[in-house]
């Protein structure tokens, strides 16, 4: 009886979203680079590929998405609680979060680190100067407690204003009610573009913490956490065997590479292991490519943010992407 009960909620939301025709995905309030909507009002980048990639793979079609923008303190709960299937949205993998939220982190795709960013003329270049300062933070994250740590390691004051968004903190800290606004690297480095003086904000160099950015899903609900998971693996793996979105179709017709046919569902049967159909990863590439054209749309050197890949690189090239095998 407990194995039947455990099969059937296993396979809850896969049911749920092949069910309703749509993954209800939530993401951020707009942060550029990660997810934002452009200006046709359509939702892009890094954290939305994510998600497309999983529609694809279940729904055969990566516009099947009902989008559900979330503030800080909410993408925990609204998973926890079903609001949404999943979240892509910029969020690091916590042991706090993991164990106690009622949540499930599925495989890294961001590694990024929290930083500072300062204006030109506060003249400071390094964090440990900022002994007395204000520093903006948003509430429901981890920057508050990473704050605090770094302060007492370095035996620095620091007094932190807290706020209900990023755009929030951003705005206080542009209007000069904080010395410091710090998050994550990567969006310090987006919503600087959003400044109407870009090249007087600096970030400064140091890196506080560290900050493993993952979709989630709720917790309990283990194939849907398995799908999720190897919908990433495959992106990053795909990039890894050269598989793009422009021959994905050429190198299930004509690779021998016994590795990439067995992606492809030439041979074996990976998609019995996550319920869906051997085609699963062919959909997920069709639709965004592999892990590094991802990466380059969102972050890449054409973009406005041009955010080298150093620790999102490959670790064939040095870097720490290493995506299980899929076998």
């Amino acid at each position: 009886m407990l194995a039947v009960a455990t099969t059937a909620m296993a396979a809850g939301m896969l049911e749920k979203v092949q069910k309703n025709g749509s993954l209800i995905l939530g993401v951020s309030e707009g942060v550029t680079g990660f997810s934002a909507p452009d200006s046709q009002g359509r939702w892009v980048g890094f954290d939305v590929d994510m998600g497309r990639a999983v529609a694809a793979a279940v729904l055969k079609n990566p516009e099947a998405i009902t989008f559900v923008p979330l503030a800080s303190k909410q993408k925990i709960v609204a998973v926890s609680s079903g609001q949404v299937d999943l979240v892509s949205r910029t969020t690091t993998w916590t042991m706090k979060r993991d164990c106690k939220q009622g949540v499930d982190f599925t495989a890294v795709v961001f590694y990024d680190g929290q930083g500072f960013m300062v204006k030109k003329s506060l003249g400071v270049k390094s964090a440990k100067e900022l002994d007395g300062a204000s520093v903006a933070v948003v509430s429901g994250t981890t920057s508050e407690l990473n704050v605090a740590d770094f302060a007492r390691l370095n035996h620095i004051k620091l007094e932190t204003v807290v706020f209900d968004s990023k755009k929030e903190a951003f705005n206080a800290y542009s209007a000069g009610r904080c010395d410091a606004f710090t998050t994550d690297v990567s969006q310090l480095a987006s919503l600087r573009t959003s400044a109407a003086d870009p090249q007087n904000h600096i970030i400064l160099p140091e890196l506080i913490s560290k900050e493993p950015l993952a979709p989630y899903v709720r917790h309990g609900d283990n194939q849907w956490k398995d799908l999720v998971t190897w919908v990433l693996y495959g992106l990053i793996e795909a990039e890894e065997k050269g598989i793009t979105q422009a021959n994905v179709l050429q190198m299930k017709a004509s690779s021998t590479d016994p590795v990439v046919r067995r992606m492809l569902g030439v041979s074996g049967d990976i998609g019995s292991f996550i319920n869906l159909d051997n085609d699963w990863l062919v959909r997920a590439i069709q639709a965004v490519g592999n892990y590094g054209e991802i990466y380059n749309r969102a972050f890449g050197p054409a973009t406005m943010l041009d955010i080298p890949r150093g620790r999102n690189a490959l670790w064939l090239d040095g870097g720490l992407l290493y995506a299980m095998p899929i076998r």
